[in-house]
């Protein structure tokens, strides 16, 4: 019985003379897609026969193991996936979610209070843009609490931001926040679309095993 190993769809159509592809389409696709991720499969062909010759290799048992791994790889995917589209959407909402949860926090109604009670306060407050509804994110709740709390604090800040140009222009109050936003935005997007197209050459691969292996098990 002759054995032929290929690594090639054109090889195996030219191992396959008189083969009529048309009876099952969907396989010539999976071969196709087998090859171009460097499988090779063992045939034994039939000459003049226009049915599928017999698949030797990959075995059965092989192709179920390639696809249990290329499925348990998908779920991983699709998990960090998630991940990051929550990441991007809760990066999304920041500004919203913080003006909502703000209201929880003690310190951002003695910031109400001072701001419209105490002029003093007021004014620097706006000298040095003080967003307070950032009280609640726990990166940023000790720096606003310094300001509504220590006057010591508050007047520094105020005078840094009113002397230093390059603090007004590039290390405002609440700055940093900003740039943290746009970074999570971007990169959890970036990661989004890179796991997406991981994700959809993994579903031709796992269609392919899928196929290959309906064909080892004729």
């Amino acid at each position: 019985m002759s054995r032929d190993i290929i690594s090639s769809f054109e090889k195996f159509v030219e191992k396959t003379k008189g083969l009529d592809l048309k009876i099952h389409p969907e396989r010539a696709e999976a071969l196709k897609e087998y090859f171009s991720n460097g499988g090779v499969v063992s045939i034994v062909p039939d000459s003049g026969a226009k049915k599928w010759p017999k698949l030797l290799y990959p075995t059965p048992m092989r192709l179920k193991e390639q696809l249990d791994e290329k499925e348990e790889l998908k779920k991983d995917w699709a998990g960090k996936h998630s991940d990051w589209k929550k990441k991007h959407f809760d990066a999304s909402i920041y500004d919203l979610s913080n003006n909502v949860l703000k209201f929880k926090e003690t310190i951002y109604w003695h910031h109400v209070v001072k701001y419209a009670t105490d002029k003093d306060y007021r004014d620097d407050a706006k000298k040095v843009k003080l967003r307070a509804h950032l009280v609640a994110d726990p990166k940023f709740k000790p720096m606003v609490k310094m300001f509504v709390s220590d006057i010591d604090y508050r007047k520094q800040l105020t005078q840094t931001v009113e002397q230093s140009i390059v603090y007004e222009k590039d290390k405002r109050v609440a700055k940093y926040a900003d740039e943290l936003t746009a970074f999570r935005m971007v990169q959890s997007k970036k990661n989004m679309v890179d796991l997406t197209k991981k994700i959809n050459e993994l579903e031709k691969q796992i269609f392919a095993f899928k196929e290959m292996l309906k064909w080892a098990k004729e």
